[in-house]
Parts: structure tokens; C-alpha cells; sequence
């Protein structure tokens, strides 16, 4: 199972204007990047998150979206939509991100990294699209893309092939984790085989949601 760095896209914070919060900062609007890029245990260099409440971290240090994906987007939207559109760090090929197992790790050239979790979508994304409802359009279609833990740094650049060198035995998906943190959040419990894998923020939700099933405190 391989697939292939289609793009690297970094960005620093930029204006943006919220409907509701008016105007504040954002990195969502990510730009390609020529040439190889430093990969770090918090993302890459030049890249900046700008909530980390929300964003970053180390168990969110890097974005990956598929273009198959977004050739999906782009047809039932009628608009191009290039590398670094859906604030992603890697644009990928030929990888199934909505099937990826939590836990794998994939290799990129002399860079190791986990998938961790699903993106979950925010009011930002809608305001960079400017497409109204995207927000439940991007929840109802599924495909949220992958967030990455770095576990060995180094350098990547377009072109690298993803290896595939490590699945876990479980079935948990980034498909079924978007799902279960979205609209099936009575699932939440279901992620306890990847809980390990998981950014440290979402560990507690699936704690309480594994006690709750035990009929225990968490």
C-alpha cells in the first residue's frame, strides 16, 4: 500500500472574517511550496497553527488530504480546488485516507508519522470557502482527511512516496472516528482499540464514553 506526496503546503497566519466572530486570524489558507521541507515534532517548518486549542499539537502536527478526494469536491462544486485548499499540509494519492486505520504509520523518505484522527470541520473553513452550509456538507460527504503524529523527523518534498509500514490489527478508521466525534457520537466507545493513537485531547471523550458503557465513573 503506497501512495505518493502530490504537494507540501505551509502557511503563516492570515485575516479572515467569521460570520459571527468578525475578523481574526487564520493559517487555513495553505500555499505549495517549492523543494524539501523540515518536518519537526509540531509540523513544518514555516507552517504555523494559529488555535491550538483546536489545531496542532504533536498528536495533530500534520494534515494530509487526498486528491481523490478533492477531485470529489471539486466536481460537486464546479471549482478548482488546489493543493493546500482544505488547509492541508500534504495534498496525497493514492491512499484511501477515510479507510486509514488509526495507528499506522507511514514512511516518507527518512520522516515517520501516525495517523492520529480525523479533521473535524469549523466555521473557518466555511468563511475561506465561502460556501454556505459546508460545514454540514463536509460531515454529511465523510471524507475529512488524516491528522499526522511526527515519530521520527527529517525532510519530505512533492513527489516522496508513502509506505505503508505498519497497520494495527483493530478496525478503527478515520472514516468511523470522524463519525463517532460528528453524528454517531453513541459510537465514541468503539474507539478505545486506537484510544493510544489518539491526540491527547480526545482521549477523554472516549474514557467517558468506554465508563459510560461499563455502567462505571470515568
Amino acid at each position: 500500500m503506497n501512495g505518493r506526496i502530490d504537494a507540501v503546503c505551509v502557511s503563516g497566519p492570515r485575516p479572515i472574517r467569521l460570520p459571527r466572530a468578525g475578523d481574526t486570524q487564520s493559517a487555513i489558507d495553505k500555499r505549495p511550496v517549492d523543494g524539501r521541507v523540515a518536518v519537526q515534532p509540531l509540523g513544518l517548518d514555516g507552517d504555523v497553527q494559529v488555535n491550538r486549542k483546536w489545531h496542532g499539537g504533536e498528536g495533530q502536527a500534520v494534515y494530509a488530504y487526498a486528491q481523490e478526494d478533492a477531485d470529489w469536491w471539486a466536481a460537486e462544486l464546479d471549482r478548482d480546488l488546489p493543493a493546500g485548499r482544505f488547509g492541508e499540509n500534504l495534498r496525497t494519492s493514492g491512499l484511501d485516507l477515510t479507510h486509514a486505520v488509526l495507528g499506522e504509520r507511514w514512511r516518507i523518505g527518512d520522516v515517520l508519522v501516525e495517523v492520529t484522527a480525523p479533521r473535524t470541520p469549523c466555521a473557518k473553513l466555511q468563511a475561506h470557502w465561502g460556501v454556505p452550509r459546508l460545514i454540514k456538507r463536509f460531515t454529511e460527504r465523510g471524507a475529512s482527511g488524516a491528522y499526522l503524529r511526527v515519530l521520527e523527523t527529517g525532510d519530505l518534498g512533492a513527489g516522496d512516496v508513502i509506505e505503508v509500514v505498519e497497520r494495527p490489527d483493530h478496525d478503527v478508521t478515520i472514516g468511523m472516528a470522524f463519525r463517532a466525534f460528528t453524528t454517531e457520537q453513541h459510537r465514541l466507545a468503539d474507539l478505545a482499540p486506537a484510544r493510544a493513537a489518539l491526540p491527547l485531547r480526545n482521549r477523554p471523550k472516549v474514557d467517558a464514553a468506554v465508563a459510560e458503557r461499563a455502567g462505571t465513573p470515568a
